[in-house]
């Protein structure tokens, strides 16, 4: 038996790029007897994608390549062949065809990316890693067109070293200092066939990371200032330093420090932070007469550690002289408030205190003025020049300026500097009690039953101007006169203010003058002495004491002959003012009984006689009557007393009521003034004659109320004749418009 056979067909190899177009890769044949063989292939690069890259002659068998193959496309193709017969019945098996693509160096190796960052701290040993660099090659990498070598080229290759392999970077060797060189740009170069074969190349930077192997330095050894003295928290300069490390890290920032001439802390610094200079400024105030000059030390360190390798330095302080300029500075009282205390009662000129100032600037021979600025009561005066403060009037504790018996005002003091400054003052005084007032008793006049002895007597008390402790309580006591008083009378403490004044034994009904002495509790004490009027007197059932004649006569108290004078000399001019008041009045009467003008010797009245007045005619010829002037009460009607005028039937209803005249004086001097108020009311009385009105009687053309008065312009008038207007004249002519008035 026959066995059948396969077709073996080895890998058909074909060089990429290949540029002999078409091409034969291989012929297949079939060794079964048929009179028609046909030949076939299917695949990728057949009837698959990519299509139509290979094609086979049906008749011969003969693969042929139509185009030009990439590698890096499609490193392989595998495809079946076919032979059938002419009836299509296969002849043989399906073989397979596998064509390979033989690379060739046909692609550049790549980097990852074209700039490449690196870091490394300065001053690092040789070796340090800096960083990796990669690329890639999309030749076959099992053939050299693949193979990598990686090279620095141009400058930096004296300082760094990149391995040809692996692409790493490392440093060479010593002597990396950012403050030369801070950064290094290098080209890097990457090439295939191990570095022989195409190439491409990329950037790389490597930053040199800083170290804090520089300590600041100041630019000068001396540093020189001024500031006034009377400012606080200003900046008064600056003091610079260079640091060579890189600015904004804390390799290059500065902490000042002042370490010596700063023991009152009068100065401070503080770093300026674009600048990192040092700025100086006044912490506390100066003063110019104390101290005008200042020399401080000033010390700089890096906020981070100084590298041990750093180099030392000699200029890491420097010496800071400042200078103060003097100002006018104000004057202060050294007491703001002087408290001050004053007894009453104390008379002009005395001195109260010498209020003055203190002022720093009174070396430079400055000149102080003192002056009152506030005094309600006007007190005080002060000197300009001592500052000794004078009462220029006597204090009274009664004045309405005190407030719980004090007294403030204010004192001014002002220098002649330039500006001048003004210092104020404050003077507290407290007006002190003094005793300068006895105490006074009350009542000074009593009344007593003779029965009273043992009873509760008489109640008295005192008051004292004084306030505490120069008042109460109050001391009272009986002030003998002979030897009988101890025995009638004593006196017993209720309490502070009052005591009670009582009988021993009943005495004589009478009056008895009582010396009492009544004292304060002041120091010095202060005592008066009083006498108190008791009148011993009988009692009724009810207590009520009922002095009669009899106790007046038997008084004990005993007038003196200038009391009795004094007495008499009452009653005599009392006797008189009664007799002056009877005569007064008699005169009066018998004046007013002869008239205003009874001592007048001439009664001879002129009047003005007018004959061509038209109105009352002659009717008041007679204006001026005598006895009216002699006696007006009696000639004037009774119901002038009441303050009302006679009505007159025959004048004008419309004028209104004259005024009243006033009554006639009894004071014959104001005659002259009644004469004038009289003739003005008779001036203003519409009421009396002559009545003054206006008659017309030259006007009687058109416009006029009545119109014309002919008697032939009258007939020859068609018109109706219309008399309301007559209504308007008052109620005498209403009558003629009712009648001829139109209806």
């Amino acid at each position: 038996m026959r066995v059948k056979r396969a077709w073996v067909i080895p890998p058909i190899a074909v060089s990429e790029n290949s540029r002999k177009i078409p091409f034969q890769l291989v012929q297949i044949k079939s060794d079964k007897l048929s009179s028609k063989v046909i030949y076939s292939i299917k695949g990728p690069g057949v009837d698959e994608e990519p299509k139509g890259i290979f094609t086979i002659d049906p008749d011969t068998g003969l693969v042929l390549l139509t185009t030009v193959l990439d590698r890096e496309e499609k490193s392989s193709y595998k495809i079946k062949a076919y032979a059938v017969g002419e009836t299509g019945a296969p002849l043989e098996d399906p073989t397979d065809l596998e064509i390979i693509v033989i690379d060739q160096n046909d692609n550049r190796p790549t980097f990852d990316q074209q700039y490449f960052i690196g870091r490394v701290v300065e001053g690092s040993a040789p070796g340090t890693l800096v960083m990796q660099v990669a690329a890639s090659d999309a030749d076959d990498p099992q053939t050299d067109n693949a193979a990598l070598g990686y090279s620095i080229v141009g400058d930096g290759r004296g300082i760094f070293r990149i391995d040809p392999v692996t692409g790493e970077i490392r440093t060479v060797g010593v002597g990396l200092d950012r403050e030369n060189i801070s950064v290094y740009n290098l080209t890097l170069q990457v090439a295939d066939l191990a570095g022989e074969g195409l190439s491409t190349t990329a950037m790389a930077s490597i930053f040199i990371d800083d170290v804090n192997d520089n300590p600041p330095e100041f630019t000068r050894p001396e540093f020189t200032m001024e500031v006034l003295e009377d400012v606080v928290g200003v900046d008064i300069g600056k003091v610079t330093v260079d640091d060579k490390d890189q600015p904004g890290t804390p390799n290059w920032r500065v902490n000042y420090t002042i370490t010596a001439g700063n023991n009152r802390g009068l100065f401070n610094i503080r770093t300026e932070p674009d600048t990192n200079a040092g700025i100086l400024f006044v912490e506390k105030e100066l003063d110019y007469e104390t101290r005008n000059r200042h020399t401080l030390t000033v010390e700089a360190q890096n906020w981070a550690a100084l590298s041990p390798a750093a180099p030392h330095t000699l200029r890491s302080s420097a010496m800071v002289i400042v200078t103060v300029t003097d100002v006018n500075e104000a004057p202060h009282f050294v007491e703001d408030l002087r408290v001050l205390s004053v007894p009453e009662g104390l008379r002009e000129g005395s001195v109260l205190t010498v209020y003055t100032v203190t002022d720093p600037d009174l070396g430079q021979r400055q000149n102080i003025s003192y002056r009152i600025q506030y005094d309600p009561a006007d007190w005080l005066t002060v000197d300009v020049h001592s500052g000794e403060v004078i009462l220029q009037q006597n204090i009274r504790r009664q004045s309405p300026f005190l407030h719980n018996h004090q007294y403030t005002a204010l004192i001014t003091a002002t220098d002649d500097g330039e500006p001048p400054h003004t210092a104020t003052g404050t003077l507290e005084i407290h007006i002190t009690e003094v005793n300068d007032h006895a105490p006074v008793l009350h009542p000074r006049v009593a009344f007593v039953c003779s029965l009273s002895a043992g009873t509760d007597g008489i109640i008295v008390w005192a008051d004292d101007a004084d306030l505490d402790p120069h008042a109460k309580p109050f001391h009272f006591e009986i002030i003998p006169e002979d030897s009988q008083f101890p025995q009638n009378w004593t006196i017993q403490l209720l309490n502070d203010t009052h005591a009670r004044l009582g009988m021993h034994r009943n005495i004589d009904e009478g009056t008895y003058s009582v010396r009492i002495q009544v004292s304060d509790s002041g120091e010095p004490r202060m005592g008066q002495e009083h006498s108190l009027n008791v009148t011993v007197c009988h009692c009724s059932g009810r207590e009520e004491c009922s002095p009669g004649v009899a106790a007046m006569l038997g008084s004990h108290v005993g007038l003196s002959f200038g009391a009795w004078m004094v007495i008499l000399s009452s009653v005599l001019l009392l006797l008189f003012l009664i007799l002056l008041v009877v005569v007064t009045d008699w005169l009066h009467r018998q004046l007013h009984r002869k008239g205003l003008l009874a001592a007048s010797e001439d009664d001879v009245r002129d009047n003005i006689l007018n004959y061509d007045e038209q109105g009352g005619g002659e009717e008041d010829q007679d204006a001026y009557n005598i006895d009216q002037l002699r006696n007006p009460d009696e000639v004037l009607p009774q119901t002038l007393s009441r303050g009302k005028q006679p009505i007159r039937r025959d004048a004008p209803f419309t004028q209104g009521q004259p005024r009243c005249p006033r009554k006639p004086p009894t004071d014959p001097s104001n005659i002259e003034d009644f004469i004038t108020e009289g003739l003005d009311a008779a001036d203003n009385d519409p009421n009396a004659p002559p009545y003054d009105t206006a008659l017309i009687y030259d006007y009687e053309g058109e416009g006029s109320l009545a119109e014309t008065l002919s008697s032939i312009t009258s007939r020859a008038s068609d018109s109706d004749q219309d008399y309301d207007y007559l209504s308007d004249w008052g109620p005498r002519f209403k009558k003629l418009a009712d009648m001829y008035g139109a209806e």
